[in-house]
């Protein structure tokens, strides 16, 4: 029989070869752990900061996505004033995030001097474009002068 040696052979660098094999399982681990498990953990620790700091008068929004401002907290419960005249009471976990006034006004700022800036932009290309259309037309005068 002439593969018995050969699986002989083949157990005997098997024994050698189990570190190898167990290498790259372990570098798979690690890695999950850094992408995937840490920030995980950190973006949870997060969140529940966030939900032991809300007071009343922050402004939130929850999982399902309604907006409001906070009425009044309760230990695993709080209030939320979606209108003048309805209050909808919720667990702390159905709060996904708690809107920043300051950072309202920093993006509203952002867009209106995007919007500012497009304005400008097509205002010069009109300009532009009028400018060139008069140069246009200043040359076929010119060409139907010299044509007679």
């Amino acid at each position: 029989m002439s593969f018995i040696p050969f699986l002989q052979a083949a157990s005997a660098s098997a024994s050698g070869g189990l570190a190898g094999m167990f290498l790259p399982f372990l570098l798979i681990i690690v890695i999950m752990y850094f992408f995937m498990i840490r920030p995980q953990n950190k973006k949870q620790k997060e969140m529940e900061k966030m939900l032991s700091a809300l007071k009343k008068g922050d402004k939130v929004v929850t999982i399902g996505g309604i907006h409001g401002v906070v009425s009044s907290v309760k230990e695993n419960t709080i209030i939320v004033k979606v209108d003048d005249d309805c209050k909808i009471e919720f667990n702390r976990t159905a709060i996904s995030s708690v809107i920043d006034p300051e950072a309202e006004a920093k993006a509203k700022a952002e867009k209106e001097a995007k919007e500012a800036a497009i304005a400008e932009k097509k205002a010069a290309k009109a300009k532009k474009s009028k400018k060139a259309e008069a140069e246009v037309s200043a040359e076929t005068v010119a060409d139907t002068d010299s044509t007679k």
